[in-house]
């Protein structure tokens, strides 16, 4: 390709770029430069968020990467470790840092949108599952934001409040005999409130039905206030929207919406706490295709938009590519995060050669699949995948590749 000849796109207002860890890492850059830099003059703020960088920095260029995303109001981030004690031992760290995603999410407050990335060579492993399914995550608070304390010995655990008004609240949580743990969560009723009109908005935008599901039965305070506030606003301010549109919400139990989703032909918002949204979202993905056909957003209350990919790191992949070996590494979500910033970009900016741009490179990657190029984690899903035979939609051979000649695929079909 003689890029010489290409009008690159300028971009007027620069977005968020925050670089992450391992196989994903690696992904990043050859994205860049495969897919946008020829097409684009990429014009970004960059935060380093690998977790070197993170250590040395002792989290901060994590908090900063967030409060720029507020500033500049579009961000876009590659998966990141988030360390536990064997991470800690393997990059010499000084401690085992918070999630990265926690920390960016109790910044921007807001809700997680989660949806897969539908080719008609792939069918759902769901049979009923005729139409994508988007998971809302909450993205504050709950165990992200917790506070845990390791147990040596017997003791009582008490919950104490320090009112404004002086009064002090205690109850005991549980007289300890011996070792044990201990995690404390919280949230704010203006954090839960700001999730269900996002959701709400949502669903209104898209018309959709939304399914809420919290466990109040057992948690008759914790997650009972979730569900009232979300009633009270669905009332108040959507109801007659809903009711206008021919969509429904409605509440029920988190176990009985597991049941129930695998019932159903799709095509709703499924709303979910912070750390249900996080399992329930990586389920989808998985039965949908794969880990790595997940968009995700973070949208706030102020309307800032951080983009990524809903997997992790690719470990795996990683360990095999230090030893020179190729891998079948899927990018295509990352992607995805790529084009939804830049597409975000272009409409804070009234850019639509950016967003025409953006619109080209979802069509490029989803023509390559159409088209029976892809990675491992997609062609075993295939009937007949991995090689040679048929699929399950669209038919032809498949042809299973690394990530560079996937992406190159790609590129040649922008």
């Amino acid at each position: 390709m003689d890029n010489s000849k290409i009008n690159k796109i300028i971009m007027e207002n620069p977005i968020v770029e925050m670089d992450g860890d391992e196989m994903t890492r690696v992904l990043w850059q050859v994205i860049k430069d495969e897919l946008i830099y020829p097409f684009v003059e990429l014009n970004t703020e960059y935060y380093d968020l690998g977790l070197p960088h993170r250590d040395e920095t002792d989290d901060q260029v994590t908090i900063d990467a967030a409060h720029a995303i507020k500033r500049l109001r579009v961000g876009v981030k590659c998966a990141t470790i988030t360390p536990n004690a064997q991470r800690v031992e393997e990059y010499k760290l000084k401690k085992m840092w918070k999630s990265p995603n926690g920390t960016i999410r109790s910044i921007l407050d807001g809700a997680v949108f989660r949806a897969p990335i539908l080719t008609s060579r792939i069918s759902p492993v769901v049979r009923t599952w005729k139409k994508p399914i988007t998971i809302a995550r909450h993205a504050y608070g709950d165990v992200y934001g917790g506070v845990e304390h390791r147990v040596t010995g017997p003791g009582r655990a008490e919950l104490h409040l320090s009112c404004e008004n002086g009064e002090e609240i205690r109850k005991t949580i549980f007289d300890f005999e011996g070792p044990g743990v201990l995690q404390c969560q919280h949230n704010t009723d203006k954090s839960i409130s700001s999730f269900a009109r996002s959701c709400f908005e949502y669903a209104i935008s898209t018309k959709q039905d939304m399914w809420f599901s919290t466990k109040d039965t057992i948690s008759k305070q914790y997650d009972q206030t979730f569900k009232l506030l979300f009633q009270e606003i669905f009332d108040r301010e959507y109801k007659l929207k809903f009711d206008e549109l021919g969509i429904n919400y409605f509440y029920t139990l988190i176990d009985d919406a597991a049941a129930r989703v695998i019932r159903s032909e799709g095509g709703f918002l499924w709303a979910c706490k912070n750390y249900d949204g996080d399992v329930m979202s990586d389920l989808l993905s998985a039965a949908f295709g794969s880990l790595a056909m997940m968009t995700s957003v973070l949208v706030s209350p102020d309307g800032d938009f951080e983009y990524e990919a809903a997997h992790g790191t690719i470990t795996r992949h990683y360990y095999r590519y230090l030893k020179g070996e190729k891998t079948s590494s899927n990018p295509v979500a990352t992607i995805f995060a790529w084009s939804g910033a830049l597409r975000k970009r272009g409409e804070f900016d009234g850019n639509k050669a950016l967003m025409a741009f953006a619109d080209r490179l979802d069509f490029a990657c989803l023509k390559t699949l159409d088209d029976g190029i892809m990675t491992g984690d997609l062609a075993p899903l295939c009937s007949g995948g991995g090689g040679g035979g048929g699929s399950s939609g669209g038919g032809g051979d498949i042809q299973t590749v690394d990530y560079i000649r996937f992406i190159e695929a790609i590129r040649d079909r922008i």
